[in-house]
């Protein structure tokens, strides 16, 4: 090589103000498919319904002109005694969800994470009825449910002595909600299952082995280990849970239809049957954007959780 060749300058840097406009673009066109799924599926559809929520539209055409009645469906919506009924279930069931479903899933998650045979067969055993379709669920549980005759009340009957009179699952206002969060926390605990293992396994192995070099037993590693470790999983499982909760709909659509005397009626419900079966479109879509919202508020206080907790 020559002192000439040696002494060519080198090739010169691409600017800084090319490199962040290359890097916008290339953001722009990973973001671009996402906000595009959420704009055409999620605030488009929301819009539409709020502008419908504005008005008397029914679901089918008829020869009467559409009005604009502005907030007259929320106004009646809020005066409506059954609406507040139906919320005051879906909070119920939620409240009641929490600790059954989540402390189901922890348990199990808890026990598969162990080191014991067959283990990997388990979780796929715990998991199925997380993929098993709702409707064949309900179909399931409505056979054990069956009054006075059905397989529950036969057990409880040979458990008791025949003391226990035969309970009236789905029939039974005092018993219907809480049939329907048995069934729900049956069908739905496997997928909570599954993200409490990806937590556990998560945790670093020497971290349980640096507590017991400073003697602490299997409670203490639990505690100060294991439960620190799934705080960000707790936080998840949580949130998700709660807002399925409140869309609680196919159980009660199947068995119970809202009865008996209401006690099982919730929002998705009680929309539902306002807009096909009252066919009144605009009263139903008011009844969405409130739940929608209801759902927002919960997405923000997730937010509120994460920060709180530092994850």
């Amino acid at each position: 090589m020559t002192l000439q060749q040696s002494a060519q300058p080198a090739v010169a840097a691409r600017p800084a103000w090319r490199r962040d406009k290359s890097r916008l673009f290339q953001e722009i066109g990973m973001l671009a498919p996402a906000v595009a799924l959420l704009t055409i599926f999620l605030i488009v559809p929301f819009l539409l319904s709020f502008w419908t929520a504005m008005t008397n539209q029914p679901l089918v055409p008829r020869p009467t002109p559409i009005r604009f009645v502005g907030f007259g469906n929320f106004l009646r919506i809020f005066r409506d005694d059954l609406f507040w009924t139906s919320l005051w279930n879906v909070s119920r069931f939620t409240f009641w969800i929490l600790p059954v479903q989540c402390g189901l899933a922890f348990a199990t998650a808890l026990l598969l994470h162990q080191k014991m045979p067959f283990r990997n067969l388990f979780r796929g055993l715990f998991f199925l009825p997380a993929i098993t379709s709702m409707v064949v669920v309900c179909v399931i549980w409505g056979t054990l449910f069956q009054y006075p005759t059905g397989p529950f009340n036969q057990v409880i009957g040979f458990l008791s002595g025949g003391t226990i009179e035969p309970i009236d699952w789905l029939g039974d206002p005092n018993w219907a909600m809480f049939s329907i969060v048995l069934l729900s926390a049956w069908q739905a605990y496997g997928f909570q299952m599954i993200v409490y293992l990806a937590g556990l396994q998560s945790i670093p192995d020497e971290l349980y082995d640096a507590a017991r070099i400073d003697g602490a037993n299997a409670l203490q590693r639990f505690w100060h280990v294991t439960m620190p470790g799934l705080r960000p999983t707790h936080v998840f499982v949580l949130v998700i849970t709660t807002i399925q909760a409140f869309k609680l709909y196919t159980q009660v659509a199947i068995l119970t239809q809202g009865g008996p005397k209401s006690s099982t009626e919730t929002v998705v419900h009680y929309m539902v049957r306002s807009g096909f079966e009252e066919q009144k479109l605009g009263y139903a879509s008011a009844v969405s954007v409130i739940l929608f919202l209801i759902v927002l508020v919960i997405a923000l206080l997730q937010r509120q959780l994460l920060r709180r907790f530092d994850v």
